[in-house]
């Protein structure tokens, strides 16, 4: 039986701390796993920015608020969902997700939490296992399914590398060049027939 797991940031849905960087003025908050392959690195970074500039999880989700799926993305999912099982796996946290996951007609998603002082500081963050995209892929393996992954991210690499099939999609330059080997895919109706082949 074949699973489809699935990225969320850049794959489904813009990068939600490139909208908050756009929203808060602050530039080096694009900063994502596009650039930093390590990713409790970036985040500790990230959380060092909002501390400094005294912003919370409040203003973040008045961002996310107003964040739309990638055009077309929502029928690409459907589409993929009425014929194979699907997980979103992302390295967000469930504080971020759910307003998105509405938005995409509220698939499965395995992601992380974040640690919220009352005052809305986020303080910590906690990430569900380390390397969780992979670990993800490898347990679905371990109880029959066949994986098929695709993401656009460093972070992505592993569940890519080690599934049946792997695609990257709307990934960036750099990365697709490194990776000559996967076949990388900018459009959802291409990206969902390559899919439908190794189904």
């Amino acid at each position: 039986m074949n699973i489809v797991c699935l990225d969320l940031e850049g794959v489904l849905v813009p990068e939600i701390w490139i909208a908050f960087s756009k929203a808060s003025g602050i530039p080096e908050l694009k900063r994502t796993t596009r650039d930093e392959p390590d990713y409790e690195k970036l985040m500790r970074w990230r959380l060092d920015i909002l501390k400094k500039n005294g912003l919370g999880l409040k203003e973040i989700q008045d961002t996310i608020a107003k964040i739309e799926p990638l055009e077309g993305a929502k029928e690409f999912l459907d589409e993929l969902r009425a014929i194979t099982q699907v997980i979103i796996i992302s390295d967000t946290f469930t504080q971020f997700a759910k307003p998105l996951m509405e938005k995409l007609g509220y698939p499965t998603i395995f992601c992380n939490t974040l640690e919220v002082a009352e005052n809305g500081e986020i303080t910590d963050f906690h990430m569900r296992i380390e390397g969780a995209k992979l670990a993800t892929v490898k347990a679905l393996q371990s109880i029959g399914f066949e994986t098929i992954a695709a993401g656009d991210s460093y972070n992505d690499l592993g569940m890519i590398k080690n599934s049946k099939a792997g695609f990257l999609f709307r990934s960036t330059g750099q990365i697709i060049k490194d990776n000559p080997d996967i076949p990388a895919f900018e459009e959802y109706e291409d990206f969902l027939n390559a899919i439908k082949r190794v189904l």
